[in-house]
């Protein structure tokens, strides 16, 4: 079956009426901070989620997370709580079931300075270095005869990932209105751990994969448009080292200075960068020790890995265990690894091809030109495809200077990406394009 565009817009149509409000949902769910360690905020989010997702008639369930155990800077295990899922499901029984997926959490804390979204009409009205407000060009409050005069909302998690969020509700319920609503099923899952790897989550991931026949997920693209295809995998980790404690005046001899020993294993695992190309290890955080006169008996250093597939995961896994043994034979230290690979590679796979060109005849039915890159960065994608299960990770807005305090979304991509997602879905839904097969 083939089908002009003519049978889908007058749905289409529907949301072009909505961008008022897409723009303020999106401006007001970044208002609210939903840190990955806020568990209050979370639930905010969680709450105004669904009031919003609600009317949609999809089965609601708020799924407790199991908590997140951390070693802190004393070297002590920490249990952390996480917030909580919100998984919606409707027509399970429908034969084609599409998962849509995003996630509630940003990386900004609730200490956070980056708090206040602020409507732009230009990114010159954003202090790039410093993040702060100029107050002789703070924005007016959004209103009917002056929106269309802003292109564009900074916002902490504006970009990442609450305007996407704005754009899977707007597509959903352009579905909904259509006639081939009753031909599928969905499954929204949106989780509030993935800025953290989704240690929480993950099986809740696993679980889709399982049921649904491909996922849609709601990052953002880049500021150009430009979508994600394959993607490295991650892990993140913790190296404790544990010393002797002296005094450093009268017994520095009796004492075993963890942070030294940490600095040789911080320079032997920074060595592993070039050894494989595209593979890096960034040792990003180490703490240790107190007082200046005192040999520190306790130090730890926190690092990222990524690597392109499987097999580099593996070599990874062995450099890092044989680094770390060749200083475990030190008189009067200990060394321990925590953490794990949390997101294996995406490669591009015959299926992801299938997913790609159906997004991409969509954008060009809607004149959306659509390009593709790798990237380094992870996503929940990742575990998706990991699990057998064809995905798309980058339908969200167009936006940029994500994780930092100049994190902004052109406000444009809101109804031009919910309209690319309701006609994937239209067309799914009837049977103009058929699901790639797994």
């Amino acid at each position: 079956m083939t089908s002009s565009l003519a049978m889908y817009q007058p749905y289409l149509d529907f949301i072009g009426t909505q961008e008022q409000h897409m723009m303020q949902l999106t401006h007001d769910w970044s208002a609210v901070n939903s840190g990955s360690y806020h568990p209050e905020g979370l639930a905010k989010m969680a709450s105004l989620l669904s009031d919003n997702f609600s009317w949609l008639g999809g089965q609601e369930e708020r799924i407790a997370l199991p908590p997140l155990y951390k070693v802190m800077d004393s070297g002590k295990m920490a249990e952390i709580p996480l917030g909580e899922a919100l998984r919606m499901r409707k027509r399970p029984e429908a034969p084609l079931q599409i998962l849509l997926a995003g996630h509630m959490d940003t990386v900004f804390g609730k200490d956070d300075p980056f708090q206040v979204p602020r409507f732009r009409r230009s990114l010159e009205e954003f202090d790039a270095e410093s993040g702060k407000e100029n107050p002789s060009l703070s924005a007016k409050s959004l209103d009917k005869n002056g929106s269309e005069t802003f292109k564009f909302l900074h916002g902490p998690g504006a970009a990442d990932l609450k305007g996407g969020l704005v754009v899977m509700l707007k597509a959903l319920e352009t579905l909904e209105k259509s006639p081939w609503a009753e031909n599928i099923g969905w499954e929204v899952l949106i989780n509030p751990d993935e800025e953290i790897g989704s240690p929480g989550s993950a099986a809740l991931f696993e679980q889709a994969a399982g049921r649904c026949h491909l996922g849609l997920l709601y990052e953002p693209s880049l500021p150009d448009g430009t979508l994600v295809s394959a993607r490295k995998g991650s892990g993140n980790f913790t190296v404790l080292v544990r010393g002797k404690a002296a005094h450093a005046g009268r017994e520095f001899e009796k004492g075993r200075n963890a942070v030294a020993l940490l600095s040789e294993i911080t320079v032997a695992l920074h060595a592993v960068n070039g050894m494989l190309p595209g593979v890096t290890l960034n040792c990003a955080r180490i703490r240790g020790g107190e007082a200046l006169n005192a040999v520190p008996d306790t130090a730890t250093l926190g690092f990222n890995v990524r690597m392109k597939t499987q097999e580099e995961q593996h070599w990874l896994k062995e450099r890092i265990e044989s680094i770390l043994e060749s200083f475990r034979d030190r008189d009067g230290f200990s060394v321990e690894l925590h953490g794990g690979f949390t997101r294996p590679p995406k490669p591009r796979t015959e299926a992801m091809g299938q997913m790609q060109k159906m997004v991409a005849s969509c954008g060009e039915m809607l004149g959306i030109p659509l390009a593709w890159q790798e990237t380094g960065g992870c996503c929940d994608g990742n575990n998706l495809a990991a699990a057998g299960l064809p995905n798309i990770d980058t339908l969200g807005v167009r936006g940029g200077n994500i994780h930092s305090a100049q994190e902004y979304v052109l406000l444009d991509s809101l109804v031009e990406r919910a309209r690319l997602s309701a006609l994937l879905l239209m067309r799914l839904a009837s049977g103009d394009i058929a699901p790639p097969i797994r």
